[in-house]
């Protein structure tokens, strides 16, 4: 379970807890005092993220060496509204790999489970309201 939680009555910041971590999000200026990502930011991030372990895993599991990688991630909302969201990421590994093995952590990167939940799952979304004074977290 993830909990989300203003974490003081006068200002945007938002505490996220994940079993045992927390991170912070917020708005950017002018609506919040960004004092953390905000949630496209962690949308976003997700994907990069989940591309990197991926690369790492696989790496991992098949011998290949890498000393490094990295992942931006690059948004594109101007066309939100009307539907299409965009993201392009870039990847980088180093490592004493062969060309082929490079190249086949670069097509897993694609293949990651985060990138497919966003481009080819249909995801369907409950909203409930919890009576005033319930805890959200009792199911």
């Amino acid at each position: 379970m993830i909990v989300v939680e203003r974490i003081a009555p006068d200002g945007t910041p938002h505490r996220i807890s994940i079993r045992a971590h927390e991170l912070v999000a917020d708005m950017s200026a002018p609506d919040g005092v960004d004092a953390g990502p905000d949630p496209h930011d962690l949308y976003d991030s997700a994907l990069g993220a989940c591309k990197a372990l991926t690369m790492l895993w696989y790496a991992q599991r098949n011998g290949i060496p890498v000393d490094d990688i990295r992942v931006s991630v690059v948004r594109d909302a101007s066309a939100e509204r009307q539907g299409v969201y965009r993201l392009s990421t870039r990847v980088a590994v180093e490592g004493p790999m062969s060309d082929e093995q490079h190249a086949k952590l670069v097509a897993v990167a694609a293949k990651c489970p985060v990138h497919k939940l966003m481009t080819e799952v249909e995801t369907e979304i409950d909203t409930i309201a919890v009576p005033r004074g319930e805890d959200p977290e009792a199911r």
